[in-house]
């Protein structure tokens, strides 16, 4: 049905400007609408999430302060043993930090060089068919259960520990911390190769234009521009492995003793609320004391991310 209007002198039809306004206002009005429900929405989930973060730390403060009121229980936090089932009991939380801070380390410093290797072989060097092959391989790779990896540790790596360090067990920190550092490379690897292919490729042309070999613009320019990306891959590795449980569960021992080298058991705060949370009696002084170390591994996460910010937004600053 052809609208009315006015009839020019060629024969063309002309809408009124009247009818033209009024159906841009309703399409405006309805963008409008549609827009300012979009926002609602990702305020709600913002807002969700926040509240969602706040809960947890409240409901593990809560469920912590009875033993924090104790002051005979209190004092033993800053043992350095684990024995919860003793007599008296001793909750020392100086072991359980100390396992979760070594196997950490360890497996960042496995990690993070070999990570960033590969991103950089990836992104920079290898040609398009080896790239095609090998970055869905590691993407691959990042999606491994952790009990796999933990079979892995436990069958393969702690007797090649074991023989090799000539030591009673193989399950120890070490072991703890190579197989956290299979864990944490494909990550790590995965967001620098992306963070490096980011960097515009006039970065390098410019370089080159000045006298730098193709190596020397990779590491004096390719690589400082995209460290902000580097940087956020690395930490997203240290929240995996800190806050990785079954593998640690199945692999450092278990012993809740003070580390004195990598090559003892170790227990971590993961595995100490893994093994225990679920034969613990309900309200008992142990049931609370595992409530605290949630609580800490909870603070430990938190300070990973204001860090890993922090460093975020200078790098940006210095951009």
């Amino acid at each position: 049905m052809i609208p009315t209007g006015e009839h020019t002198g060629n024969g063309i039809i002309s809408i009124p400007r009247e009818s033209l306004k009024k159906g841009e206002s309703k399409k405006r009005e309805a963008w409008y609408i549609t827009e300012k429900l979009v926002e609602v929405m990702l305020f709600a989930s913002a807002f969700i999430g926040v509240l969602t973060v706040f809960m947890i730390f409240i409901f593990l403060f809560k469920e912590a302060v009875p033993l924090l009121l104790n002051d005979a229980s209190l004092a033993t936090l800053g043992m350095k043993n684990w024995y919860p089932i003793s007599d008296p009991p001793t909750f020392g939380l100086l072991p359980l930090i100390a396992g979760s801070v070594i196997v950490t380390a360890g497996a960042i410093v496995i990690s993070v060089p070999l990570g960033v290797g590969a991103a950089i072989y990836l992104s920079m060097v290898a040609g398009p068919t080896v790239r095609e092959i090998l970055k869905p391989t590691i993407e691959v790779l990042a999606g491994i259960p952790s009990v796999v990896l933990g079979f892995f540790g436990l069958a393969v790596l702690a007797p090649e520990i074991k023989s090799l360090f000539d030591i009673p067990t193989g399950l120890t920190a070490l072991t703890g911390a190579l197989t956290l550092a299979l864990m944490a490379l494909p990550t790590i690897a995965s967001i620098s190769e992306d963070a490096i292919s980011a960097v515009p490729g006039r970065y390098m042309e410019a370089a080159l234009s000045m006298g730098s070999t193709r190596w020397q613009a990779i590491v004096t320019v390719i690589v400082p521009a995209a460290l902000s990306g580097i940087t956020a891959s690395i930490m997203l590795g240290i929240g995996r492995a800190i806050g990785e449980t079954m593998t640690v569960l199945m692999v450092t021992g278990n012993a809740g003793l003070l580390p004195d080298s990598m090559l003892v058991p170790v227990r971590t705060m993961t595995a100490t609320i893994a093994a225990e949370m679920g034969e613990v009696a309900r309200g008992s002084q142990h049931y609370h004391a595992l409530f605290i170390v949630g609580a800490v591994l909870f603070a430990m996460t938190l300070a990973i991310n204001l860090i890993a910010d922090f460093i975020r937004h200078r790098m940006k600053e210095v951009e």
